[in-house]
């Protein structure tokens, strides 16, 4: 069973009210939508229907409109993450709502942290109840809001902010300065921002209880006074002042380091109460220095030192209730991956050791896969992201480990794959990854996912690269994909009888798709492809350009050494045979019948049913083939002739050769120039020479040899004749 489980019928109501958006609105005068009638939502389920919306990625400046029905859809935690919002329909959508939290994370559409904070202290009710607003990766943008004729409402106007994430931002100190005012304020994200000094947060020091200051490049603070700022701090236990290690040279975040370091090694009474301290890609950080810190603060409860070259550190192996990020083991690379989600740098450096960690994995791990997943879906255009993870999503699924993985983390995963090739077409190794992945018979043929868009990406990678290995698992995954397509519709065609072009282009491309190809061949047998085809053989006796196909797929299996065994049903066997040497049968049809005959009679060794079948075989092959006219339509084409190989080697029985011999013969009649080449190139002439030399060679096959090898020697004279009269002449 998943162990996810089914969603819940909520989740299945929010998702038929997002499809069925269209037909349950009107639209206003300004192009948003309005709900035709709605009854008063439970709050909570408005919230999700907002939130379901917003992943759905289906909330936008017309489908926001549904929200400005207050009475109806009452918001209080809001999520519009990532959306396309304007200014205008934030305004009129979601400030009339007594809102609670709000993540406007990332918002694209124009909507700048300065219209939204603007728009929310235009509602005197979300003056003082909103404690939540996170407006990370958003400009923040006064000056704008300023020129446009609005009014300058500092964070300070929302009184009753107590977490406040201003990560990704043009974050400034005076802006810093007005957040500090805030009276309740316990939560400050200022990641990646342009502070240049901390000594704001001294007026807040008795409320904030955590600083997330992660990659702090602007800020000008030798690292006594940052001591100074931390350590008047009383209140505070959660500290995050991390590095972002990849971009950073000797000379950059030096402070910040030597900060680290007092930190470290100073005073005990500098944040007694700490619980969580994060240095994660801070340098100069000795075991010594750590070993001391945690022993000082007995209520530390996490520490991220992830890219910091001591998580190794023995000392935390006594250390059972601490939590560490870093890459000593599987437990600290995967809080790595919990807790850093929106870090590309620490993602990246957390499934570089998980991607070592789990080379030779043995044990099915979803929880860890889950946390791979998640990075690439939140980091979307991260090459160094994806190229790492998709090599980690092989190890997790590899082998059996995915058929013990819940079905749908297996379908987000794949989806997740398609959208990396999709995201990153021409990245050679990042495909290889994906197709390693999914060039699993389970995964392809057990878990929902996108056939049509898989299919698609694999062909269009197959149609302009020509890596060997690639096209193999490629043309592996394609056949794998189609094949049960493939097969449902001769299935469902056959099961009342119909012949159309449908069945015939199935019939076609199943054909085709099994040519000199022994996985999508196997795939076919293990699709039960085999017992489908016996009975269309039956169903339609009296319509050659039905057998002919189907016959000519399980010629493409008989060639394959190692599946010849899944062809010795006698059954099966008994029907070709009489359609061998039924005289009233298109010679087409004679034609591959006895070419599955010939490649199975051909290795006694593995004929498995009873010797007289097989004399009886080959008997019948030789006279059968006697009586076939010529043919003047091209029913066939070879893109090798490797497979005759075995055929034509003068220790075969007679009727095996001539049904060879015959094929050559047929082909090279109709496109003599491209076959004979063929013939040529691939070392056969050789062996039809040895043939018509050979004393015990039947008569009829050495006429038929000497007929071929007398169109190679023609086509060879006529090719030298030309080459002799379009030759440049140097005189």
């Amino acid at each position: 069973m998943d162990a996810e489980g089914p969603p819940t019928l909520c989740d299945l109501c929010l998702a038929q009210v997002c499809q069925s958006l269209s037909s349950l609105c009107s639209m206003r005068a300004d192009g948003s939508m309005s709900l035709i009638w709605a009854p008063v939502f439970p709050q909570e389920t408005a919230d999700q229907l907002l939130n379901h919306m917003a992943a759905k990625e289906i909330l936008n400046d017309t489908t926001v409109g549904i929200f400005r029905s207050c009475k109806e859809l009452r918001l209080r935690r809001a999520s519009i993450q990532s959306c396309p919002l304007s200014a205008e329909a934030f305004r009129l959508a979601l400030c009339p709502h007594r809102l609670l939290e709000l993540d406007a994370s990332w918002v694209s559409g124009g909507l700048t942290g300065a219209d939204i904070v603007s728009g929310l202290a235009s509602n005197p009710e979300c003056r003082s109840s909103l404690q939540r607003l996170s407006l990370s990766g958003l400009r923040l943008d006064w000056e704008s809001l300023e020129a446009n004729g609005g009014i300058h409402v500092g964070f300070s106007s929302l009184r009753g902010l107590r977490m406040l994430n201003l990560a990704n931002t043009d974050l400034n100190d005076a802006a810093l300065e007005d957040i500090c005012n805030l009276p309740h304020l316990e939560t400050l994200d200022i990641s990646c921002s342009a502070i240049s000094k901390l000594t704001a947060l001294l007026e807040c020091k008795n409320t904030l209880r955590s600083l997330i200051a992660h990659r702090q490049r602007h800020l000008d603070m030798s690292p006594a006074q940052l001591l100074f700022v931390f350590s008047q701090l009383h209140a505070l236990k959660h500290l995050d002042f991390s590095e972002h290690h990849f971009s950073v040279d000797d000379s950059d975040g030096r402070d910040g380091d030597e900060t680290v370091r007092q930190l470290l090694e100073g005073s005990p009474q500098v944040l007694p109460s700490l619980v969580s301290l994060d240095i994660s890609g801070r340098k100069r950080i000795s075991e010594a220095a750590i070993r001391s810190f945690v022993e000082s603060r007995s209520g530390l409860v996490f520490l991220g030192l992830l890219a910091t070259g001591v998580s190794s550190c023995d000392f935390f192996s006594t250390q059972k209730s601490l939590k560490v990020t870093g890459e000593a083991d599987e437990n600290q690379v995967c809080e790595a991956l919990r807790r850093y989600r929106d870090r590309e740098c620490f993602i990246r450096e957390a499934l570089v050791h998980l991607y070592s960690l789990t080379t030779d994995t043995d044990k099915p791990q979803p929880d860890v896969l889950k946390l791979v997943v998640s990075g690439m879906q939140r980091h979307p255009t991260s090459l160094h992201i994806h190229l790492v993870a998709t090599a980690c999503v092989f190890n997790l699924t590899t082998q059996d480990l995915a058929q013990a993985m819940p079905i749908s983390l297996l379908s987000s995963t794949v989806t997740q794959l398609l959208n990396t090739m999709k995201n990153f077409p021409n990245h050679q190794q990042v495909q290889k990854n994906c197709l390693l992945a999914l060039c699993s018979d389970y995964i392809l043929q057990e878990v929902p996912f996108d056939k049509y868009l898989a299919a698609m990406l694999v062909i269009n990678w197959l149609s302009s690269h020509e890596d060997p290995t690639l096209q193999r698992m490629a043309v592996a995954v394609i056949s794998i994909l189609v094949a049960k397509q493939l097969l449902a519709i001769v299935q469902q065609k056959a099961m009342v009888g119909v012949v159309d072009s449908t069945l015939k282009f199935a019939l076609s491309a199943l054909w085709n798709l099994t040519d000199e190809m022994p996985v999508a061949a196997r795939n076919f047998i293990e699709c039960r492809g085999l017992e489908l085809y016996e009975e269309v053989l039956e169903s339609y006796y009296t319509e050659p350009s039905i057998q002919q196909k189907v016959l000519g797929l399980l010629n493409n299996i008989a060639e394959v050494e190692e599946l010849q065994a899944d062809l010795m049903e006698e059954d099966i066997l008994e029907h070709i045979l009489s359609l061998l040497q039924d005289s009233q049968v298109d010679v087409g049809v004679r034609y591959f019948a006895g070419g599955i005959l010939a490649h199975l009679a051909s290795r006694p060794d593995a004929w498995t049913l009873e010797n007289e079948l097989r004399s009886t075989v080959l008997k019948q092959l030789h006279d059968s083939i006697m009586t076939w006219t010529h043919l003047e339509r091209e029913m066939v084409s070879y893109r090798s002739f490797h497979p005759f190989c075995p055929l034509l080697q003068t220790c075969q029985p007679a009727g095996v050769q001539l049904w060879a011999v015959w094929a050559i013969h047929l082909v090279c009649t109709q496109n003599t120039s491209h076959y004979s080449s063929m013939l040529e190139k691939e070392g056969l002439t050789e062996l039809l020479k040895a043939l018509a030399a050979h004393p015990s060679t039947h008569s009829d096959i050495k006429g038929l040899s000497d007929s071929v090898l007398s169109m190679v020697e023609q086509h060879q004279i006529h090719a030298g004749a030309f080459n002799n009269q379009t030759a440049p002449q140097c005189s």
